[in-house]
């Protein structure tokens, strides 16, 4: 419905396009912040290794450093769903799939932050109780 009040004015269309094209480049711009971390990270870890660094160290800081990339990414990538969404189709439909991915991008992140900080969000960090 709001998409097709915005399209009946004379500038409407042009304003969802502006908004479809903002959603995408965020949506790309995830995508770039994911790959060019792992190859940083990648690139860190090889590094270190040749310096002949503790491995398990070494590991661990790459599971860091691609967990928190992954983690950016997803925070991005549900805003750019949320615009989409919101802006352009704005259907039960759409919110009900919105909601999934939401759900699903933040059971994930969990994951990642257990994954990295050996904790649950909602628990205190080690050395705060």
């Amino acid at each position: 419905m709001f998409r097709e009040l915005i399209a009946s004015s004379s500038y409407g269309e042009q304003i969802l396009e502006v908004v479809e094209f903002f959603a995408l480049a965020i949506e790309l711009l995830a995508v770039l912040i994911i790959v060019v971390s792992i190859f940083i990270a990648m690139a860190r870890y090889s590094y270190r290794g040749i310096l002949q660094q503790d491995q398990e160290a070494r590991y661990r800081e790459l599971k860091v450093h691609l967990g928190k990339a992954l983690l950016l990414g997803l925070e991005i990538l549900v805003a750019a769903d949320v615009i989409r969404t919101v802006a352009l189709e704005a259907t039960l439909q759409s919110v009900a799939v919105l909601g999934l991915l939401v759900l699903i991008r933040t059971f994930l992140s969990w994951a990642l932050i257990v994954e990295i900080e050996g904790r649950w969000p909602w628990q205190p960090e080690r050395g705060e109780e």
